[in-house]
């Protein structure tokens, strides 16, 4: 089952991972049915492999392009609809002081993420590899930013998604059975954790099965942010204006508070690039990436809207920062006990649907990382029937149950938000450089250049401002994080150290997962 050119690298320079050309410690890389443009790869554009389905029986073993455009749009909206609408209106409300300015920065937030989105499109077409930020970083920069990026969103950036909104998710279900009291901590920890075992499973099972779970549990959240706004427009209708009417009164004149808030507001936007991560598991991804993301985003960003609106049109600001489930008590005001069920009922199907995405993207971009050498070997292996990235997906659940500890929802979105942008923001400056580096590259899709250049200025923004207005603990320990990984990157990566019998573990694990390289081929 040892295949030597995953086990061991040994000195060589050039290595094959799963179709991919890596060069090792040298600034481009080239991968599976996604090369640079202006290879081979860009003719193939058209091709059965671009198109979708079965490989041919001779092609090694590999992840299969089963994600149409419903499946990517659901992939899309199923992953940024979850906890944050649900939380996040609090949060933000909190730090803009006002209505008006709270509403003025959920449209915000909407826009800048439909302009990265944008950009990514760019990116994703020109260069066709799963693994979005960290293919990007090693096309423009090299080795070093993509390795850093791997570091932070596998061993936090990722996981720390998957527990928030399975903590959220958690939270909701056991408020049903415990509506008279507090609800206890230790049962929202172990049904958080129960709920990423789950999801976990369901993606290592099949990848089909968890797209139909997305594409199922993404109706059912659109259905639920239905019955918020028409709620809330037959009040609006019936004249409970009172509480929108206070339009900026009491706005905050910090621009820390400003950015924090946009961190609460972005949380629940983010997932914009969650389809860049699976490149190349998506059908037809020079016409569908962009379809996927134009119908995307703005559905997402109108429904954030409307639901603040119709919170407002039921609830008076106050009433809105006490509540730490909104959506509940909107639902009980409205259709009493029976309207609090439903509101449950829909909260749970929706952050369960997010969960699912997040996880299904994660394995992904730990998948990717590993299999440019970035990781251990074994994270880049595949399910040797059911094709599925199985180690990366078990290796993210498990970072994931560790961080449902400490339960403490508001750090992490924190923590997220800021280490977030500042990846975001480079991927802003990867496309700003490819426009100089790789001039005659085919771009299917170009965005205008001032596009990237707002979202890179306003990144910086979101970074800078709150460590100057109003620093956190979790500033601090992201920064310090992101610099620990170049104890790892350089005898690792660099030099391609391994620790003594990691051949053995990895054999191991192969065994035990019945898990195969990407360039092995199947069985006859």
């Amino acid at each position: 089952m040892e295949n030597p050119a995953f086990v061991s690298d040994g000195d060589a320079q050039v290595t094959q991972r799963g179709g991919h050309e890596v060069v090792r410690g040298g600034e481009s890389v080239r991968g599976r049915g996604s090369s640079l443009p202006g290879t081979e790869s860009q003719a193939e554009g058209k091709s059965a492999g671009l198109e979708g389905g079965k490989p041919a029986p001779n092609d090694p073993i590999n992840l299969e392009r089963r994600v149409g455009l419903l499946s990517g749009v659901a992939l899309i909206v199923g992953t940024m609809i979850g906890s944050g609408i649900f939380v996040s209106p609090k949060g933000l409300l909190q730090r803009t002081g006002s209505v008006a300015l709270s509403l003025i920065v959920w449209g915000a937030c909407g826009c800048l993420s439909l302009l990265g989105a944008l950009c990514y499109v760019e990116l994703g077409c020109m260069i066709p590899s799963s693994g979005a930020e960290h293919t990007y970083y090693q096309t423009a920069f090299g080795h070093l930013p993509a390795f850093l990026f791997a570091w932070v969103s596998i061993i936090i950036l990722k996981p720390a998604m998957l527990a928030i909104i399975c903590l959220s998710f958690s939270k909701y279900l056991v408020e049903a059975f415990a509506s008279e009291c507090e609800p206890p901590l230790m049962a929202i920890q172990l049904l958080g954790a129960l709920t990423i075992v789950i999801i976990t499973f369901i993606n290592s099972y099949s990848v089909t099965l968890a797209t139909k779970v997305q594409n199922v549990f993404t109706a059912a959240k659109l259905l639920a942010i239905l019955i918020i706004v028409v709620g809330g427009m037959v009040k609006l209708a019936q004249g409970n204006t009172q509480y929108l009417a206070t339009g900026f009164k009491g706005s905050t004149n910090s621009l820390g508070d400003v950015a924090t808030a946009f961190y609460s507001g972005l949380w629940a936007y983010d997932g914009w690039n969650n389809l860049n991560y699976v490149t190349e598991e998506l059908k037809k991804p020079y016409t569908n990436l962009p379809r996927a993301i134009i119908i995307g985003l703005p559905l997402v960003t109108i429904c954030y809207l409307l639901v603040n609106v119709s919170y407002l049109a039921v609830m008076s600001p106050d009433e809105l920062l006490a509540s730490e489930t909104v959506a509940v008590l909107f639902g009980g005001r409205l259709f009493g006990i029976a309207g609090q069920v439903v509101m449950i009922c829909s909260v749970v199907m929706s952050t369960f649907g997010s969960a699912n995405g997040s996880c299904f993207t994660a394995g992904r971009l730990c998948f990717v990382a590993a299999r440019e050498g970035h990781m251990v070997d074994v994270l880049s292996y595949v399910h040797a029937k059911k094709l599925t990235p199985s180690p990366a997906l078990l290796f993210n659940a498990t970072i994931a149950l560790l961080m449902v500890i400490p339960s403490d929802i508001g750090s992490l979105i924190d923590f997220f938000s800021f280490t977030a942008w500042i990846f975001y923001g480079g991927a802003m400056a990867a496309l700003l450089v490819m426009r100089h580096t790789m001039k005659e590259a085919p771009r299917p899709y170009k965005v205008p250049i001032f596009i990237p250049i707002v979202v890179l200025i306003i990144s910086v923004y979101l970074v800078v401002g709150p460590i100057i207005d109003s620093p956190q603990i979790e500033y601090l320990y992201a920064s310090l994080f992101i610099i620990a990984g170049l104890i790892f990157y350089f005898p690792f990566v660099y030099m391609k150290k391994s620790l003594p019998g990691m051949g053995h573990v990895t054999t191991f694990f192969q065994l035990l997962l019945q898990v195969v390289p990407t360039d092995v081929m199947p069985d006859a």
